[in-house]
């Protein structure tokens, strides 16, 4: 038993292992400049954007870190794995289009949020509802991590949250003399609480476990937890706001 429980772990183990590695290795200095060497910088074609001030505005650049990116490091990772568990190149790719396949509605629609979120910055809307927001003064301290919280429930991600609503709470912070540290950081807190109900996270957990079609019955279950655990959020960020706890923001 044990002498095939060795071999049967590792391979377990081995994929996170090497994401590990990998990731480490990229944050060396020699290989992170390698790496960073060939991201590309150019002015996205047709945009001719410019600041309140009337100068260009640096909104319209677009970086193109693909070799350096996270989710390139991933795919990396994936295929330095799939020699060491020992599976077929074939089955591997078979592996790769069934996950794109699945998560094709949730890539879909960070793709759109984030062009949302562009439309909004280069509009000034951002800057707009972050000065209404701020006008509740101390309070906004109390909500904000609420905005994380629905953003991530609704897209599924917290990154499109923080693009969605951080540039907001940034703005809300400075108008109401908050700290614009502990609300960007409150936005993606409240954004790790929401992932438990969103229906993207429903959907790959469900059929993970093979209860694809019992999403509903995932949701009534993580609901209460996720409320209690913001509404938490909520009350130990006001007071990170205020003199009780506000030695915690750096």
């Amino acid at each position: 038993m044990s002498g095939t429980a060795g071999p049967k772990s590792f391979r377990a183990y081995a994929p996170y292992l090497i994401i590990i590695a990998v990731f480490a290795l990229a944050q060396i200095p020699a290989i992170k400049d390698a790496l960073t060497s060939v991201t590309k910088t150019f002015n996205w074609p047709g945009l001719h954007i410019q600041s309140s001030s009337g100068k260009p505005s640096t909104l319209s650049q677009f970086k193109f870190d693909w070799l350096d990116a996270a989710g390139t490091l991933l795919i990396i990772a994936g295929l330095l794995t799939i020699p060491v568990i020992g599976i077929r190149p074939a089955r591997a790719l078979r592996a790769y289009l069934a996950t794109y396949r699945q998560l094709a509605t949730a890539i879909v629609t960070v793709m759109a949020v984030l062009a949302l979120v562009y439309v909004m910055n280069a509009s000034g809307q951002t800057a707009t509802l972050g000065t209404w927001m701020a006008g509740a003064g101390g309070v906004f301290a109390l909500i904000s991590p609420i905005l994380g919280w629905l953003g991530v429930a609704v897209t599924g991600s917290d990154t499109s949250s923080n693009s969605l609503f951080g540039a907001l709470q940034v703005v809300a912070a400075n108008k109401a003399g908050l700290s614009a540290t502990l609300l960007a950081a409150a936005n993606s807190s409240g954004g790790v609480l929401g992932k438990m109900i969103s229906p993207q996270n429903l959907a790959i957990a469900a059929a993970a476990v093979g209860m694809t079609g019992r999403e509903g019955d995932l949701f009534r279950r993580v609901l209460v937890w996720s409320l209690v655990f913001v509404a938490v959020m909520c009350l130990l960020v006001y007071l990170q706001s205020t003199a009780v706890l506000g030695w915690m923001v750096p």
